[in-house]
Protein backbone atom coordinates (compact mmCIF):
# COMPACT_ATOMS: atom_id res chain seq x y z
CA UNK A 1 0.00 0.00 0.00
CA UNK A 2 1.37 3.39 -0.97
CA UNK A 3 0.70 6.25 1.46
CA UNK A 4 1.37 9.93 0.98
CA UNK A 5 3.77 11.65 3.40
CA UNK A 6 4.30 15.37 3.81
CA UNK A 7 7.78 16.54 4.78
CA UNK A 8 9.07 20.01 5.63
CA UNK A 9 12.45 20.41 3.98
CA UNK A 10 14.58 23.41 3.10
CA UNK A 11 13.91 24.57 -0.47
CA UNK A 12 17.59 24.37 -1.47
CA UNK A 13 17.72 20.75 -0.33
CA UNK A 14 14.63 19.97 -2.41
CA UNK A 15 16.20 21.54 -5.51
CA UNK A 16 19.40 19.52 -5.01
CA UNK A 17 17.40 16.33 -4.36
CA UNK A 18 15.41 16.81 -7.58
CA UNK A 19 18.61 17.31 -9.59
CA UNK A 20 20.14 14.22 -8.04
CA UNK A 21 17.01 12.16 -8.68
CA UNK A 22 16.89 13.30 -12.30
CA UNK A 23 20.53 12.29 -12.85
CA UNK A 24 19.75 8.87 -11.36
CA UNK A 25 16.51 8.52 -13.34
CA UNK A 26 14.54 8.08 -10.14
CA UNK A 27 11.95 10.05 -8.23
CA UNK A 28 12.75 11.87 -5.00
CA UNK A 29 10.00 9.81 -3.37
CA UNK A 30 11.69 6.55 -4.42
CA UNK A 31 15.08 7.72 -3.17
CA UNK A 32 13.62 8.74 0.21
CA UNK A 33 11.69 5.46 0.44
CA UNK A 34 14.82 3.39 -0.24
CA UNK A 35 16.83 5.42 2.25
CA UNK A 36 14.24 4.98 5.00
CA UNK A 37 13.97 1.27 4.23
CA UNK A 38 17.76 0.84 4.45
CA UNK A 39 17.98 2.80 7.70
CA UNK A 40 15.22 0.77 9.33
CA UNK A 41 16.74 -2.52 8.16
CA UNK A 42 20.15 -1.54 9.55
CA UNK A 43 18.57 -0.56 12.84
CA UNK A 44 16.74 -3.86 13.11
CA UNK A 45 20.01 -5.71 12.42
CA UNK A 46 21.67 -3.82 15.26
CA UNK A 47 18.96 -4.81 17.71
CA UNK A 48 18.85 -8.45 16.61
CA UNK A 49 20.88 -10.59 18.96
CA UNK A 50 23.22 -12.86 17.08
CA UNK A 51 24.27 -16.09 18.76
CA UNK A 52 27.54 -17.51 17.48
CA UNK A 53 29.03 -20.83 18.41
CA UNK A 54 32.39 -19.62 19.71
CA UNK A 55 34.14 -22.88 20.60
CA UNK A 56 37.51 -21.71 19.28
CA UNK A 57 37.27 -18.29 20.89
CA UNK A 58 36.17 -19.77 24.20
CA UNK A 59 39.07 -22.23 24.08
CA UNK A 60 41.71 -19.51 23.85
CA UNK A 61 40.27 -17.16 26.46
CA UNK A 62 43.00 -16.43 29.00
CA UNK A 63 45.73 -17.33 26.54
CA UNK A 64 47.14 -13.82 26.40
CA UNK A 65 49.00 -12.14 29.22
CA UNK A 66 47.12 -9.53 31.17
CA UNK A 67 50.17 -7.26 30.93
CA UNK A 68 49.20 -6.60 27.30
CA UNK A 69 45.81 -5.18 28.23
CA UNK A 70 45.22 -1.81 26.62
CA UNK A 71 48.24 -1.89 24.28
CA UNK A 72 47.69 -1.67 20.55
CA UNK A 73 48.74 -4.48 18.26
CA UNK A 74 51.34 -2.23 16.60
CA UNK A 75 52.94 -1.39 19.95
CA UNK A 76 53.05 -5.06 20.96
CA UNK A 77 54.54 -6.08 17.62
CA UNK A 78 57.20 -3.37 17.73
CA UNK A 79 58.12 -4.30 21.30
CA UNK A 80 58.30 -8.00 20.46
CA UNK A 81 60.45 -7.45 17.39
CA UNK A 82 62.76 -5.12 19.30
CA UNK A 83 63.25 -7.73 22.03
CA UNK A 84 63.94 -10.43 19.46
CA UNK A 85 66.30 -8.63 17.12
CA UNK A 86 67.91 -5.91 19.22
CA UNK A 87 68.72 -8.00 22.27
Amino acid sequence: MVTKLTLTIDEDVIVQAKRYAQKKNRSVSKIVEEYLKNVSELESLKTTEINYDAKLTNSIVGMFKTEYAGQSYDDLLESSLSERYLS
